[in-house]
């Protein structure tokens, strides 16, 4: 299936218009064509790269609509990653990304513009009641917007000691507190098995299905380098940990969990700050809680840092103006966090990969 959008440039001297012609079709092309026009675009995000299909096909079996804007002289200039999210009891949706922060289209002008006429004419004819763009950045585009999300950034000092230093004298306290508890963190590969102990678990404390091991071991797999797993250990356990994600010149906390058991001594306060001390070995200059409700407890733990709020700008096109994607926080859905707080962690280690790829 493809598509040919013709697309008014700005007028030209004499009052003439220029056109071109974007054709949207679905990519064919080769991973690094593809990142290379992502890596150039504004708003360009980790989970715009081409890796992550394989994770969402691998890992969930959902369809991936990996679509392409070409100008008249075939060069690529424009993608957009979309995924099919499909389930009788949640319904039919085309996000992208699902379960994660940002996705949407990159490229030109021209080619966003193109690229959202295309998935909408998808979603339309499959009969998907909602289409989601989580973009980073605004879009010429002309979509209703949701700011119901934020993500929290954190400007990073050039070392170590002038990032303890900025910290106010509370923060440095609960910083230093888990290690003088004995508290230790490990980065590496070989944290992924522990990190997911401890998500599971955390998961289960909080009512929500938690995703599938297999998710992790996948994106350590494919993104050996810039997915960062790391686990705060205390006598020979883990007990907090975070799957980071680095790009460009910021890294972003995309998954963190602590044991509730060990809340007193605060270990993941030490995870966080050994996240921000190895972006900043590695000459990163921003580090990005994740995405947040605002005013949330989350939001005001991130808050706390001396981190300020980013709006995120997340297009839909939906069947009726009630629909959106689902969350297990939704009212309608209140009933599941009773339930799924009284399982024993391995029936809903077991059950929640089941339902939550369905909730995109």
């Amino acid at each position: 299936m493809s598509q040919a959008t013709d697309l008014q440039h700005e007028e030209l001297p004499g009052g003439q218009r220029s056109r071109v012609t974007a054709r949207v079709d679905r990519f064919s092309g080769t991973a690094a064509e593809w990142d290379s026009v992502a890596r150039g675009s504004p708003g360009f995000t980790h989970f715009h790269l081409y890796g992550w299909r394989a994770v969402m096909e691998r890992v969930f079996g959902h369809e991936c609509i990996y679509l392409a804007a070409r100008d008249e002289a075939g060069a690529l200039a424009g993608v957009l990653p979309l995924v099919r999210v499909k389930s009788l009891l949640f319904g039919h949706f085309l996000v992208s990304m699902p379960f994660l922060n940002y996705g949407g289209p990159l490229g030109t002008t021209d080619a966003i513009v193109a690229l959202v006429a295309h998935a909408s004419d998808i979603a339309r004819d499959s009969g998907a009641k909602l289409l989601e763009l989580r973009s980073r950045i605004p879009l010429p585009i002309d979509l209703p917007v949701s700011h119901r999300k934020i993500t929290v950034l954190l400007d990073l000092p050039g070392s170590e000691p002038a990032l303890m230093k900025q910290l106010d004298a509370k923060l440095r306290s609960q910083v230093r507190r888990p290690q003088k508890e004995g508290v230790t963190v490990k980065f590496g590969a070989d944290q992924v098995a522990p990190f997911f102990d401890v998500f599971a678990q955390h998961m289960r404390d909080l009512g929500t299905p938690t995703q599938p091991r297999l998710l992790f071991d996948t994106i350590a797999d494919v993104f050996p380098d810039d997915a960062w797993f790391g686990c705060a250990w205390h006598g020979g356990r883990p007990v907090a940990c975070g799957c980071a994600f680095a790009w460009e010149n910021e890294v972003e906390m995309t998954w963190a969990s602590s044991l509730n058991a060990y809340k007193r001594i605060a270990p993941n306060m030490l995870l966080y700050y050994r996240f921000m001390e190895r972006a900043i070995d590695a000459g990163l200059g921003t580090f990005n809680f994740g995405r947040t409700s605002p005013n949330s407890g989350t939001h005001k733990f991130k808050l706390q840092w001396g981190a300020r709020d980013e709006q995120l700008w997340w297009y839909d096109r939906a069947a009726s103006a009630e629909v959106k994607t689902p969350s297990p926080t939704d009212s309608g859905y209140s009933w599941g966090p009773r339930i799924w707080k009284r399982l024993p962690t391995s029936v809903a280690t077991m059950l929640g990969p089941r339902i939550v790829r369905y909730i995109p």
